[in-house]
């Protein structure tokens, strides 16, 4: 067993307990932002339409959160060593929702690009510190199930932004105001636990860089896990169209999938603790998400028979997002983690860029047999790179 997996949050070799009051502040407080984000990404889509911005520039537009969620992972851990992880979450929780509110004041299309750039900026440094304190606060012994209980609740604010904005619309500043509003709600339990601030340690050469590849298991799990997130659920209402679906119908399968996300991830972490080696479930699910992917074409003409297949695939496709971030938090601790967990969401940033581009082309190109087959593409490359590592029989990813 590793150094980093005999540690916990306070530095204490000795124990399986959990730091439930810094694990729940920090998930308490990353939901907030999920529940912001879920209400505000389609908020400003819909405001820009109706202002008459083209797609083409909505999707530029859009497409700076993967720019400012590159910028920021390399940044965000140096920052918060020098001036503290917690002053580090409550700065960009600031920034956070005062850039929500420029949305609502600020007119100018323009004005829009360097507001999401703080926006997204600040997001992504709350994500990172946020499951670096959720890692260090879980024993080796439970990590896998404080990590599936926070997959759960980020999914649930997800899922509560967009019914949140169903019931009160894009009209006026109420919908700014209660996304600003419940990012600022995002303090209160940071503030609860402000005593149980983790430690990212002394300052190592190169470790972004470095653990880009140091975990290749946990980080290119999400760089998948990204892809065809945001790929596949973007592109899906597409893919449902071309297959014959009506609309209703294809909203209902995604949020089968979405269902399956939320509900299986507790089970999924819990399980992930008793394995002996998380690779073998990452591969697992790639193995499940391959199939899945490669059955869409099959199973157009069942819906009921989809929407169940899609709601095994939708947990265990997230479950490369769980049980990744918990083999990473397995391997190391302090700095290296916290180092670690910035690559992390570098990878998920990196496939959400090329995740609908992928997809879209296979879709233009083979219709609607094409989305299955871009989505078995990046599961392959996954499955191959995991089987591989298991037969070397290489411990430390």
């Amino acid at each position: 067993m590793s150094e980093a997996e005999t540690s916990t949050a306070r530095g204490d070799p000795d124990t399986d307990r959990i730091d439930w009051i810094a694990a729940s502040a920090a998930i308490a407080s990353i939901s907030a932002v999920g529940i912001a984000l879920g209400l505000g990404l389609p908020l400003l889509s819909v405001i820009l339409e109706n202002r008459g911005i083209s797609p083409t520039m909505i999707g530029l537009n859009s497409a700076m959160a993967g720019i400012a969620s590159l910028l920021a992972a390399p940044m965000v851990t140096p920052i918060a060593r020098r001036i503290g992880v917690r002053t580090t979450m409550i700065l960009s929780i600031l920034a956070a929702a005062a850039s929500a509110m420029g949305f609502y004041l600020l007119e100018p299309f323009w004005t829009w690009f360097p507001l999401r750039l703080v926006f997204h900026f600040s997001i992504t440094a709350l994500f990172i510190l946020s499951e670096f304190w959720i890692n260090a606060a879980a024993p080796p012994t439970r990590r896998g199930l404080i990590l599936g209980i926070y997959a759960t609740f980020l999914s649930l604010g997800f899922a509560l932004g967009p019914w949140i904005f169903s019931q009160i619309g894009s009209e006026g500043v109420l919908p700014f105001a209660i996304g600003s509003s419940v990012i600022l709600a995002s303090l209160v339990p940071l503030l609860i636990a402000w005593s149980r601030e983790p430690l990212i340690g002394d300052r190592q050469g190169n470790a972004f860089w470095r653990h880009l590849f140091s975990v290749p298991t946990a980080t290119a799990a999400v760089l998948v896990f990204g892809a065809v997130e945001s790929g596949g659920f973007a592109l899906f209402p597409i893919f449902g169209t071309m297959a014959g679906f009506e609309e209703a119908h294809a909203a209902q399968l995604l949020t089968a999938i979405g269902l399956g996300n939320v509900l299986l991830q507790i089970p999924i972490g819990l399980y992930s603790d008793k394995v002996r080696d998380r690779r073998s479930l990452l591969l697992l699910f790639a193995a499940i998400g391959l199939l899945g992917s490669l059955c869409l074409p099959f199973l157009v003409d069942d819906w009921w028979t989809m929407a169940l297949v899609l709601f095994v695939w939708g947990g265990c496709v997230a479950g490369l997002y769980t049980v990744g971030l918990a083999h990473l938090g397995s391997k190391l601790a302090g700095s290296e983690l916290a180092s670690a967990n910035a690559a992390f969401i570098f990878c998920y940033s990196v496939g959400m860029l090329i995740g609908p581009q992928i997809i879209g082309g296979s879709l233009d190109m083979f219709g609607a047999s094409g989305f299955g087959w871009a989505l078995a593409l990046f599961f392959a490359a996954y499955v191959m790179l995991a089987a591989a590592r298991l037969a070397r029989g290489v411990r430390a990813s």
